[in-house]
């Protein structure tokens, strides 16, 4: 049998084979040659001290042990081109698990999505960032893999209890990302990785009979006495069926408005808000590890930081290091950021939204939109952030130090966001109380993190698709949307998710439900 053991080494034993084997023969007490295979299961830095050390567990195999190499299968996938069709509107992460799914419980899924495949997005992407044209269909908010695929594809989450975390990643791993997101601590795939895994899922689902209509956006939900018969397209076609999972993301407002309209029951949701402050990933490296220089065998650092600012959580979301900043408007005439990182991490910036807790109370001005007050407030900034970076996809920019002083930025260096900045006083684009909180919070997390309060970083606003600001309700028990038999809301969009992994579980579970009421 192979032993396991929990170990702290250093970096330099930690990315070298030879170098652990070494280690671990002097604790086995045993020659190096006699350990045939070692197996890292977890892997976590320990930046706590001047030393940093990698823990590690491991399991090691001595010579004479049985040791096969374990290689992750595809679940048995069913032929279901002659099977029950389930509308999914939506291929992001909730969407295609939850297509994958329903395959696997011998339903057909039909997939509906608005944007473009995932390869026809990329010249959406570059006509955002070089010619700012906003496509409303295709973005990086919008299109084959959802958000998750253009923005970095972190795959770190909380919700353990949400469900089987283990058995996305596995998944993932089987269909081609690298066995390290079932190891690392905070797993992570890459912007430049998850596009031919995301076309390899697509794929799969359409060879077990599977549909995938992409360009294809939902206009209208057909419903008779309280339950789905269907949905119709912007060409005008009309899909049939009686299960429908909504999994359309968070900025789907088109589809919160459509439900409003059609009065079926939605409720405006808190979320967060803020902007997006990037570093150089130097700096960085020499607050979190405490030294000169990074060295080869450690990562870019990461950071996480809350603080509780005047009642509000305010803290960093979707830490991206070795990242850049993204232009993520889904309509003309707005401003959003957000940031992604490649699989290297590599690039010389790091970024972070740090964004601020809201109540349903800030959105009072809106409340004649009633449901969609919060939509309203979050897509006011996002218009007035356009209007003062000139009508353009320019976003913008203060340095933080002037930002906590209330002092226009004189000049704003070149960052990673490619549009371009423009020289802004940040309290011009959030209401006043959200201005405070943030250059208090500010202030608070310079205490916290020696060095991070710097006018070396440059903030760009406003980072505010953090999560939904509608939730669709639906039962806790049947999933079904409290009021319209049928409908399955689904994900971030519907509130029940906050990132891919989460979103791909709750995909997961709508499956099971539909086939539960079967």
């Amino acid at each position: 049998m192979p032993q396991e053991l929990l170990l702290q080494v250093s970096p330099e034993i930690a990315s070298n084979e030879s170098l652990l084997k070494d280690y671990l023969s002097k604790q086995l007490k045993v020659s190096a040659n006699e350990i045939q295979h070692v197996s890292i299961l977890k892997r976590s830095i320990d930046a706590r001290q001047k030393a940093i050390k990698i823990n590690l567990k491991v399991s090691i195999y001595l010579q004479g042990e049985p040791f096969q190499e374990q290689k992750i299968e595809l679940p048995d996938y069913k032929d279901v081109s002659t099977a029950q069709e389930v509308i999914v509107v939506g291929a992001g992460p909730a969407g295609l698990f939850a297509a994958l799914q329903l395959i696997e419980l011998g339903l057909k899924p039909v997939v509906i999505e608005r944007g473009k495949d995932v390869r026809g997005r990329r010249r959406d992407l570059k006509a955002i960032n070089v010619d700012h044209i906003v496509n409303e269909d295709s973005n990086y908010c919008f299109g084959e893999g959802g958000a998750g695929t253009y923005s970095d594809g972190k795959l770190y989450t909380r919700s353990k209890k949400r469900g089987d975390v283990t058995r996305i990643l596995e998944l993932l791993v089987a269909f081609g990302a690298t066995g390290d997101i079932l190891v690392d601590a905070h797993p992570h795939i890459g912007t430049n990785k998850l596009p031919q895994i995301i076309q390899d899922i697509r794929e799969k689902v359409i060879e077990c009979g599977g549909q995938v209509l992409f360009e294809t956006r939902v206009t209208d939900i057909l419903v008779k006495n309280n339950e789905v018969h269907g949905i119709v397209t912007q060409k005008g076609e009309t899909i049939s069926a009686n299960k429908l999972i909504l999994a359309t993301g968070h900025s789907a407002r088109d589809i919160f408005e459509l439900l409003d309209r059609k009065k079926i029951f939605i409720e405006a949701k808190p979320f967060a808000l803020g902007v997006r402050a990037e570093h150089p990933q130097s700096l960085i490296d020499s607050i979190q590890y405490s030294c000169d220089y990074r060295g080869e065998h450690l990562p870019p650092a990461p950071y996480s930081i809350v603080k509780q600012v005047n009642g509000r959580g305010m803290y960093s979301f979707c830490m991206c290091p070795g990242g850049v900043i993204a232009p993520c408007a889904t309509s003309p005439g707005e401003v959003v950021t957000n940031g992604w990182s490649p699989s290297k991490r590599d690039q010389a910036t790091a970024n972070s939204g740090i964004v601020i807790e809201l109540k349903l109370e800030d959105f009072k001005p809106f409340e004649k939109f009633g449901a969609l007050a919060g939509m309203q407030f979050q897509k006011s900034i996002e218009q007035k952030a356009w209007h003062l970076a000139g009508e353009t996809q320019k976003v913008p920019a203060q340095r933080m130090v002037d930002f906590t002083q209330n002092k226009v930025s004189s000049d704003i260096p070149k960052t990673s966001y490619v549009p371009g900045t423009t020289s802004v006083e940040m309290g011009q684009v959030f209401p006043g109380f959200l201005t405070q909180i943030l250059r208090e919070g500010f202030s608070e997390f310079g205490k916290s993190m020696k060095g991070y309060l710097t006018n070396e970083a440059i903030l760009h606003a406003p980072e505010s698709r953090t999560s939904s600001p509608v939730r669709i309700p639906r039962d806790a028990v049947s999933y079904e949307h409290l009021q319209i038999k049928g409908l399955y809301p689904c994900g971030e969009g519907a509130g029940y998710a906050g990132g891919i992994i989460s979103a791909a579980i709750d995909g997961e579970k709508c499956a099971l439900k539909i086939k539960e009421s079967l």
